[in-house]
């Protein structure tokens, strides 16, 4: 097995859950020289289609997912899927995103499209909104600031942990019958931003608040941050979405998948605190 993002929020773990079920696993980099105990490295760039075929080689299944700097994956990412489909790849799982066949513009919709035009089996991840953001994205902004400052009003949103989506993946990897199936990925709940911060003032003992800040404030923020405007873009275009009321989803899919309710959002806090202190 292939695993691609292998060193990311939902790879690092998968990771672990395959070597563990017995796998033998492959860890996709650039430099394709380090590698997690009971893996081997194996040199691999989106942005390089001549690393692809020596990759996929005797590969029969692939953990696929779109790296956040890949943002032309026609160029980047159709070739990958090619290159799968040559190595004679049994089996795709690829990480995608909550609602994307409603949303036939979106990058991930594009990669679905490739995958089922090139004819590979496939498993479809489609998740909600990453928990780890608030311990990655906007982990300055609660540890420095006090306060998760996104432009989501007072919209809903479904949650993830990502070691759950790891889980459900490797599921669909090391145990038949997930083919041909695409899982809408939430957790058990879905809070407010509010209700996420006063999570956060009981776990960590100090007030933690939501602003409600709009979309304007939030994209000046960032832009004042030096990021790029694109990104900033996406962002806002994310929150949008909750602020809509749009991200609110939820779905026993991650509970049926894995025989035990999601990560809650209080646990996560607890878990990943330090990070915040």
């Amino acid at each position: 097995m292939l695993v691609t993002g292998a060193s990311g929020n939902v790879g690092a773990p998968l990771v672990e859950h395959l070597v563990a079920g017995g796998a033998r696993v492959l860890v996709a980099s650039r430099e394709g020289k380090r590698a997690p105990e009971g893996t081997r490295a194996v040199r691999f760039d989106f942005e390089d289609a001549a690393t692809h075929a020596s990759a996929l080689e005797g590969v029969e299944k692939l953990f696929l997912l779109r790296p956040p700097t890949v943002s032309d994956v026609k160029r980047h990412l159709l070739p990958v899927v090619r290159a799968a489909k040559d190595a004679g790849v049994r089996h795709v799982v690829f990480l995608s995103l909550l609602g994307v066949e409603k949303n036939p513009r979106m990058p991930h919709a594009h990669v679905e499209r490739f995958i089922l035009e090139a004819g590979l089996p496939h498993t479809f991840l489609r998740p909600s909104f990453f928990m780890q953001n608030l311990s990655t994205t906007h982990r300055d902004d609660i540890r420095e600031h006090h306060e998760i400052f996104v432009p989501a009003g007072k919209g809903r949103t479904g949650f993830i942990d990502a070691r759950d989506i790891a889980a459900v993946a490797a599921r669909t990897l090391l145990e038949d019958g997930h083919e041909g199936k695409a899982y809408d990925l939430t957790g058990a709940e879905a809070l407010t931003y509010a209700e996420v911060a006063t999570l956060f003032t009981e776990v960590l003992g100090r007030p933690i608040r939501y602003p409600e800040p709009g979309a304007l404030r939030f994209a000046l923020r960032w832009y004042r941050r030096k990021q790029p405007v694109a990104f900033i873009a996406v962002m806002t275009g994310i929150y949008t979405v909750c602020r809509l009321g749009l991200a609110g989803t939820v779905t026993p899919e991650t509970q049926t998948l894995l025989g035990r309710a999601p990560i809650s959002m209080r646990q996560f806090i607890q878990d990943h605190q330090a990070c915040w202190m």
